[in-house]
Order: C-alpha cells, then sequence, then structure tokens
C-alpha cells in the first residue's frame, strides 16, 4: 500500500470515497467533487497535508489535515480496504506534527458513533461541545439597555480589551484579530457593537450578523459539525454563514447577563429590521457563563463535539 499527498484530479476519487464510506451515518450530507475543489482551490491549501493510499494503483481511502485550523478528519476508505485506515491517520498525525502543532482536533456528529470510536481509540478526548441556539424575536423579553451604559462600534484600540476578554475562547493570536475583525471579507467591522464602561473601556464585545443570503437557521442541521460565521470562538475556522447570528464576550462573567441584554437588545434591534426572522447563536460548553445566557434567552436547537488530542 502506497500513502501519497494530494494531486490534481484528487477531488472527484475523493468524494466519492466519502459518499461511499459514510452514507449509512446518519444525517449524512453527499459531497460533491466541487465541494472538495472549493477548498482545493482556496488560498493557504496546502496539498502535502491531505493523504491518499493507493492499491494497486487505485485510491481506496484518504485523509484530511487542516493545518491552520490544526483539525484532522477521520480516514475514509473503501469497503474491504479498512487496513489503510491506521497508515492514513498515523500519515496526518505526522504532518500535524512536523507542522509544529501540539494539539488537534476533530467534530462530528455526536450519533455518529463508529466514527467517534475510532477518534477515541486513538487518545481522542471530548474537550467540549459546540451549542447551538436559536430565537424568535417575538418570545424574547422586552429588551432594555439595563446597563445604561453607552454601546458603540469596535475601535481598533479596542482590540488589546478584546484579546483579554476572549483568553481561552477566541482562537486566533492577538496579532491577527485587527485582520478578522476589521478586514473579514464575509461581514462588516461595523457590525461588531461595544459595551462601555464608565472609563470608555470594553466591558463586553457583541456581534449581529443580517444578509439575505445567508442561510436560515431553522432550516439547518442543528446538529452538523458547522461553525458559524461570527460567534465567537470560531475565529480561523471554516464555517457556515448564518444570518442573525448574535455573539458575545464579556470580560467579568458575573456581568454576562446584563452585558448579554444590552448587546442582544441593540444588536436584534438593527437586525430584525432587515431580513432577519430568528436569530442564531453558537457557543462552546466551557464558557458556562456565555451557555447560561443562551440557555436562559434562546432555544437549544442542537450540539456537536469536538475532541482533541495532545501531540506527543
Amino acid at each position: 500500500m502506497n500513502i501519497r499527498t494530494f494531486q490534481p484530479g484528487d477531488e472527484a476519487t475523493q468524494a466519492a470515497l466519502f459518499n461511499v464510506a459514510a452514507f449509512a451515518l446518519p444525517g449524512f450530507k453527499a459531497a460533491t467533487s466541487d465541494d472538495v475543489k472549493r477548498r482545493t482551490r482556496a488560498r493557504g491549501f496546502d496539498p502535502g497535508a491531505r493523504f491518499y493510499a493507493e492499491e494497486g494503483g487505485q485510491v481506496v481511502g484518504y485523509c484530511v489535515l487542516e493545518p491552520e485550523q490544526g483539525r484532522v478528519s477521520v480516514p475514509w476508505c473503501r469497503k474491504g480496504f479498512e487496513s489503510a485506515a491506521g497508515p492514513l491517520f498515523d500519515a496526518a498525525l505526522d504532518a500535524a506534527r512536523a507542522r509544529g502543532l501540539d494539539t488537534v482536533f476533530a467534530a462530528y456528529r455526536r450519533d455518529w458513533e463508529p466514527v467517534l470510536t475510532f477518534l477515541a481509540d486513538r487518545g481522542f478526548v471530548v474537550a467540549r461541545e459546540i451549542v447551538n441556539f436559536w430565537a424568535d424575536p417575538v418570545d424574547l423579553p422586552t429588551l432594555v439597555n439595563r446597563s445604561k451604559l453607552p454601546i458603540d462600534r469596535l475601535r481598533r484600540t479596542d482590540l488589546p480589551a478584546v484579546a483579554a476578554m476572549g483568553r481561552g475562547l477566541l482562537r486566533l493570536p492577538d496579532e491577527k484579530l485587527e485582520s478578522y475583525f476589521f478586514a473579514n471579507p464575509y461581514f462588516p467591522a461595523e457590525a461588531l457593537l461595544v459595551l462601555r464602561g464608565a472609563d470608555d473601556e470594553p466591558v463586553a464585545i457583541g456581534i449581529g450578523l443580517e444578509s439575505s443570503t445567508y442561510a436560515d437557521v431553522k432550516k439547518v442541521d442543528p446538529n452538523a459539525p458547522c461553525f458559524r460565521l461570527g460567534a465567537f470562538g470560531t475565529e480561523g475556522l471554516n464555517t457556515k454563514r448564518v444570518n442573525g447570528l448574535f455573539s458575545f464576550v464579556v470580560a467579568d462573567p458575573g456581568r454576562a447577563l446584563t452585558a448579554g441584554l444590552a448587546l442582544l437588545s441593540e444588536a436584534s434591534q438593527e437586525m430584525t429590521e432587515g431580513t432577519v426572522t430568528a436569530l442564531a447563536a453558537q457557543c462552546p460548553s466551557d464558557a458556562p457563563h456565555l451557555t447560561s445566557f443562551y440557555t436562559r434567552y434562546f432555544k437549544e436547537h442542537g450540539r456537536f463535539p469536538i475532541l482533541e488530542k495532545r501531540l506527543a
């Protein structure tokens, strides 16, 4: 068996392998060669981090590492060639180590038991769950700025405060936050709201996204392992664009309720004047002050696990 890296033309083979290997799993959604091509033609694509097993001149399995995200897939193999899974996965983890990664993660549906078992058998543990929420604006309480503190737009000078309050949640290093928030091709910097204290310093940061071209939260699969654009904690990851997304971070967890309500009031007023008929949210389970807020004012829609492995 030969393990090699990506070559042009592998896109259709990869899509077909996934469809054959995963079609019986709950919530299966078929891949297309165009799906794969979008990833392989994206800026920053690393062909040396995508691995294919060949047997008798035919590709019988593949495994993907996404180094910029630290994300790894399980190997997907043609029936009868499951023995390729181990070498493929080892190749992906070796590539992660070679690129200096200390940790890798995988994200799959929680009802994909064979996949989760494969990962657990290889030392992956559930680090957190990503919880998806939605809310009908008419079901929200009458919202007022209970903090009586000013809300305005994000400034570049606010970025150190954003980095500090997002420590452990934000997935980008501090030096990349300016580009993410102020040069993001998918949302304007004006979508970011800042709740300020008496000293004009940020108390909390929120975001509200509105676009008729983004998905309706009531029509997306809430258990699919899809990170939502704009949700704090998804920076640098592949994301799904969902209309009406609200998210926030707060400097003092004890003020999450007050700050969240103030920002939600402002964001929902702006969004529901446009195309938003339902609000969306997404939050990791290891940020309990944030999940408590969403649980109180939104409805849980679904969740999926994040499995991590430290690389020796």
